[in-house]
């Protein structure tokens, strides 16, 4: 918060000096970025996320058109003219870098993590980027024998050689620490990789998905029992991602409409999807189950469920509410890692990861099989019913309907298989 702060008071002395704005208008520019800044974390690209925003204020916030082209303006000037044109958040600190270029990598990592927040990155790329960087240190470190290593272009350059050619990695894990290595020089470091992102980036070959046909999703389903099958049945249902079944809050259940909705999904986007009438009775218990936690909760005076930053704020008893309380709560307290305050999280999506795994072993399917597959196969089988590709778009909440075409690849080889020649030569 104080990063961010110390951003947005750089930025109003900036608006006055450049004199951008009028002088009178600069107090509310500062507000409308901040409150840009403090909604929820998203990896949807900064256009989509400005364009999002902007609807928001014309459509929910109640504001005026000259209000959100203020807004408009203030973002536009803040990213384009203020970031990208002058340094101030690529000075490095100088608990970072000492005076012979050398870097603490402690205090590195809590200036990324620092600035992930400040430009509004999700908490789950904050993890990997942290990750990557400390493997990073620690190449560096053995590499030449001290704690607080160089960090230079070419070294950048050896660790993402390591990774391709000793460890072999994929290329969109090899790209994903290109991304991680590129924030930490630019970002907290101050250093300019001289073109290390054209160079270093891998070229991804094109995978199509593994997919369960229907007698195998039968036999994976039958496998499993109690949460975890209610909860991939979920997921087969209505095509979530794993972390989207893990945070359903009881109100994105609905039973009249046969509905779930989605909040805050990948790249910050809400979207509605089936609810299958198979399991119904059975989610109906799971969430007495789960009132009766909350009850368990409130009564031992427990802090409420996490919130996105905003709403938090602006309605600080909803954390403690029926509604948003999660529908597969953690069984333990956990401590949330940014607020540092001890809540029941919803359940960790490494249960139903392993409940997958074994369940296809049981049901001796040799596929490769994960949760995700089951959210492949949601599309696959979807289209094999006919059912529009822009729909099912919608449920799988795809921004290009290019993703969702790598479907109709596996779908045409399900629907029309060709016939061996080695079967026409017998026939004959």
């Amino acid at each position: 918060m104080r990063e961010l702060e110390a951003s947005l008071q750089q930025f109003g002395e900036f608006l006055l000096k450049a004199q951008l704005v009028k002088e009178r208008a600069a107090p509310y520019c500062v507000r409308w970025v901040r409150r840009f800044l403090t909604r929820p974390a998203s990896d949807e690209p900064l256009a989509d996320q400005v364009r999002r925003f902007c609807d928001e204020l014309e459509s929910n916030g109640g504001c005026e058109d000259w209000q959100v082209r203020q807004a408009e303006q203030a973002l536009r000037i803040y990213f384009v003219n203020f970031l990208e044109r002058t340094d101030w958040h690529r000075r490095p600190a100088s608990t970072v870098v000492d005076e012979q270029g050398r870097t603490n990598p402690l205090a590195a990592l809590e200036q990324l993590r620092l600035r992930l927040r400040t430009r509004h990155y999700s908490y789950r790329t904050e993890c990997s980027y942290a990750d990557w960087v400390r493997r990073f240190f620690a190449y560096l470190a053995e590499r030449q024998g001290v704690p607080h290593p160089r960090v230079e272009t070419e070294s950048a350059r050896d660790f993402l050689t390591h990774l391709a050619v000793r460890q072999r990695v994929s290329a969109s894990t090899q790209n994903q620490a290109l991304c991680a290595l590129l924030f930490l020089c630019r970002e907290v470091l101050g250093i300019d990789m001289e073109g290390l992102s054209l160079t270093a980036r891998a070229k991804r070959g094109t995978h199509l998905p593994v997919v369960l046909s229907m007698p195998e999703t039968a036999a994976l389903l039958a496998a499993m029992r109690g949460t975890t099958w209610l909860m991939a049945a979920l997921i087969y249902g209505g095509g979530l991602r794993v972390s989207e079944c893990c945070q359903l809050r009881l109100k994105d259940i609905d039973f009249d409409q046969g509905l779930v909705f989605v909040r805050s999904g990948k790249g910050d986007k809400d979207r509605s999807t089936l609810l299958a009438e198979v399991g119904r009775e059975e989610l109906r218990t799971q969430l007495r189950t789960s009132e009766a936690r909350h009850r368990a909760d409130r009564a031992s005076g427990l802090a409420g469920v996490s919130m996105p930053d905003a709403l938090e704020r602006k309605y600080p008893n909803a954390a403690r509410e029926l509604g948003w309380f999660w529908v597969f709560p953690s069984h333990t307290l956990s401590t949330d890692p940014r607020a540092g305050v001890v809540r029941r999280h919803h359940i960790s999506d490494s249960v139903i990861q392993k409940a997958v795994k074994a369940a296809a072993l049981k049901a001796k399917i040799h596929k490769p099989v994960s949760v995700h597959t089951l959210r492949h196969s949601f599309a696959t089988h979807l289209l094999l019913n006919g059912v529009d590709i822009r729909q099912i778009q919608e449920y799988l909440g795809h921004a290009n309907v290019e993703t969702t075409m790598v479907y109709t690849h596996v779908v045409k080889d399900l629907r029309n298989p060709a016939r061996s020649p080695l079967d026409i030569l017998r026939g004959r």
